[in-house]
């Protein structure tokens, strides 16, 4: 039975508003879900609500609202993990994992929101000071905004969400349009913890009557936006005097020098590729390898590869389910091609139905391809060899993004070359690009973003103001 949500205002469903969005099944073409938008007025009245709301709940109010919110998203964790799988066309063993990870995040944000994060600072530390105490203390925001995309339609929604609730301020979500159904019912969840309604507003509808008010909107302290490198770069250009959070894209390599361990490489080549169906911004864009061991890698990555069944992604037994939409596997049917075209061998795979990509692995792929140049989003495993650490370091700073790296390798001091070598946000030796905990501090440079860093630790500052005052002591 289709889903029927509206968008949520100060934590209330609205009753009137713009068109109704239908939300389809990517791997079906069923409607799952249809949603009342919102328009102009009705993100107005977001904005006044939040700005004027200032019953903040105290740290344990805030605690508790998180944890409580944490176990009714445990204990109805079947229910979300089938809806993502529904709306975003990821497999349940997907969708099972990211209610896991959103659970931690609701859970390390609860816990942050008990700890004193202040400073105290001596005024008599030189001949110039005075018997004073220089305190801190971190203040809520009036109003943030937060935009997601489709890709982790409850763990991204969670990243933004809960830091804000820890540190006290609304926040307005504008979650992606093609996943609304799972942030919504996260939203209700929240409120149904005892989320001050005010807290939250969730919104959809057309980019000119929703997004672009808000991101211009001067009574909004912050946008938190995760997305595409274009979007982002209009979303700075456009926001005005206010902080600004980006978290763009990624073309994340995976190193595998002549030192490595093969079977671990390649397993780590085939989970950091095909998980969550290749479409993370951390995903394994491109396996740079050793010529010296390459031949013997790929073998592996191939067999590796074949136990990642790709088909329904609410059949327990698949492990790849669909890209997004169908638009979206045909971009990677047409890189792909042009990678074959120039040269490169299709291994394994390769082959699109509807919204389905299978999980493909491509060798002998040249530099230049747009496939490695460029972001591909999705289940694709491009194997570019190298000639020694240098060679690979360079390929791997080639591009315009820098969000995260893996490197396979035994050998400490190469591990450490590639560490201060890799122009990228995150750097992970022996595991994939993207490997984190849901509070360490996580960003990319150049494209992939401004350098500020998410992560709930991180966020939490993000969505507060330090404020600094004095005492004579």
């Amino acid at each position: 039975m289709p889903l029927t949500l509206s968008c949520l205002v100060a934590g209330r469903p609205i009753e009137s508003g713009g068109a109704s969005l239908l939300v389809r099944s990517p791997w079906s073409g069923e409607v799952v879900g249809e949603v009342l938008q919102a328009g102009r007025a009705q993100a107005n009245t977001a904005v006044v609500e939040a700005c004027a709301f200032k019953a903040t709940p105290t740290r344990f109010e805030r605690h508790h609202i998180l944890d409580r919110a944490r176990q009714l998203l445990d204990g109805r964790k079947e229910f979300f993990a089938r809806l993502i799988a529904s709306e975003a066309g990821l497999c349940l063993r997907e969708t099972q994992y990211e209610v896991g990870r959103a659970c931690d995040v609701l859970r390390l944000a609860g816990l942050e929101a008990l700890r004193d994060d202040g400073q105290i600072f001596s005024g008599d530390i030189s001949q110039q000071g005075k018997s004073r105490k220089i305190f801190t203390l971190r203040e809520p925001l009036s109003c943030a905004v937060a935009i997601t995309p489709f890709n982790h339609p409850l763990n991204q929604v969670a990243h933004k969400i809960a830091p804000a609730i820890a540190a006290g301020t609304p926040v307005i979500l504008k979650p992606s349009e093609k996943t609304p159904l799972t942030a919504l019912s996260f939203a209700s969840l929240l409120v149904e913890a005892g989320l001050p309604g005010p807290m939250l507003s969730v919104l959809l509808g057309p980019t000119s009557e929703i997004a672009e008010p808000l991101v211009q909107d001067p009574r909004v302290d912050l946008v938190s936006f995760t997305g595409s490198v274009a979007v982002g770069k209009r979303i700075a250009s456009t926001a005005g005097y206010k902080r600004v959070v980006l978290e763009l894209g990624g073309n994340d390599p995976l190193i595998v020098l002549d030192d490595a361990d093969l079977d671990l490489a390649a397993h780590l080549a085939a989970e950091g590729s095909f998980r969550n169906s290749g479409q993370r911004c951390t995903a394994i864009k491109r396996i740079l390898v050793h010529a010296s061991v390459a031949d013997s890698f790929t073998a592996r990555l191939v067999e590796k590869a074949k136990a990642y069944r790709a088909g329904d992604p609410l059949d327990p037994e698949t492990r790849v389910g669909t890209v997004i939409d169908e638009a979206a596997a045909i971009h990677l049917e047409t890189v792909l091609k042009e990678a074959v075209a120039a040269g490169a061998r299709v291994l394994l795979g390769g082959q699109r139905r509807g919204a389905l990509m299978e999980p493909t692995v491509i060798a002998q792929v040249p530099r230049d391809c747009r496939m490695v140049v460029q972001e591909s989003f999705g289940p694709l495993a491009p194997v570019i060899t190298v000639q020694d650490l240098a060679d690979a370091l360079a390929l791997a700073n080639s591009t315009a993004y820098g969000l995260s790296a893996g490197v396979v390798t035994e050998h400490l001091g190469r591990a450490i070359e590639a560490v201060k070598g890799l122009r990228s946000g995150m750097v992970n030796i022996n595991d994939v690009p993207g490997y984190r905990v849901e509070n360490s501090p996580f960003g990319g440079i150049k494209d992939s973003g401004l350098g500020i860093k998410e992560g709930v630790i991180e966020a939490i500052k993000c969505f507060s103001t330090v404020k600094t005052f004095s005492l004579p002591w």
